[in-house]
């Protein structure tokens, strides 16, 4: 186990250090690192991610840099338990959207958008404003799917800058969005940048989510499976036996992980 700079404690799950942290908690932990000073993100993580890092130490390095990597998905969960922690439930990005935007009003935080596809933000701006009154969300962009030049990313990053957000909510997926993130937290003023995959397209009803009984089997990935099963089936079919494997060679001592920043 290792702690950010929040205190906030750490579970190494196969070398990835998941933040043993509730919903609400997380929520508070974004408020927290919006006014210390500094320039936080924050990666919500599932078996997806944790797989991908297995392979590419770049990615690993840049989730176990992140103030904070909160378990989206269940299996993350069940592995904090089964290494001794208490944890409530998973962190799921589009429940962590919600819970601080829902907070906000009173917070004060100011909210960004960055990603989706064209007039999700502004579609998520209209929706959000109606749900939570009084919150304060100052601007939003929808990048092109390929690489910005240099010109583009300059005026992103100074539209976001200039918008005087405190947290830049980050729907690019992975693990496109975490190597922004990366990339670009010394550039952006703005102190807290968080990747939240498709939580964007969920809370604008572009893409429909699993039921709540299915969420908490942890059985989310089927349900996605079945709706998207050109886009998923590889990472479903593929990742989530090797998670398993590993997490029981974990489990049982016969491999160690360690932390690498």
């Amino acid at each position: 186990m290792s702690e950010t700079k929040t205190r906030i404690p750490r579970v190494n799950i196969l070398g990835v250090g998941v933040s043993n942290i509730s919903l609400v908690d997380a929520a508070k932990a974004i408020e927290d690192l919006a006014h210390d000073g500094g320039k936080h993100y924050v990666c919500v993580s599932n078996v997806h991610t944790v797989m991908m890092c297995q392979s590419d130490p770049e990615y690993m390095r840049i989730h176990n840099e992140a103030s904070m990597v909160t378990p989206d998905g269940m299996p993350l969960a069940w592995m904090e338990r089964k290494l001794g922690y208490h944890q409530p439930g998973r962190v799921y990005g589009p429940d962590l959207t919600l819970e601080v935007c829902k907070r906000s009003p009173e917070s004060g935080l100011k909210h960004y958008f960055y990603g989706g596809e064209e007039g999700v933000p502004e579609e998520l701006t209209e929706s959000f404003r109606e749900r939570f009154p009084g919150i304060q969300i100052v601007g939003g962009y929808s990048p092109p799917f390929r690489p910005l030049t240099p010109e583009e990313d300059e005026a992103a990053v100074q539209a976001i800058n200039e918008s005087g957000a405190d947290v830049v909510w980050v729907g690019l997926g992975a693990p496109k969005q975490e190597r922004w993130m990366a990339e670009h937290r010394d550039r952006i003023t703005c102190p807290v940048l968080v990747g939240v995959g498709a939580a964007f397209a969920f809370h604008t009803g572009r893409v429909s989510q699993a039921p709540s009984w299915l969420q908490s089997r942890g059985l989310e990935w089927a349900y996605r499976l079945y709706a998207e099963p050109r886009r998923l089936w590889r990472r479903y079919l593929y990742n989530n036996p090797l998670f398993m494997i590993a997490a029981a060679a974990q489990l049982s001592g016969l491999k160690k992980y360690e932390l690498k920043a």
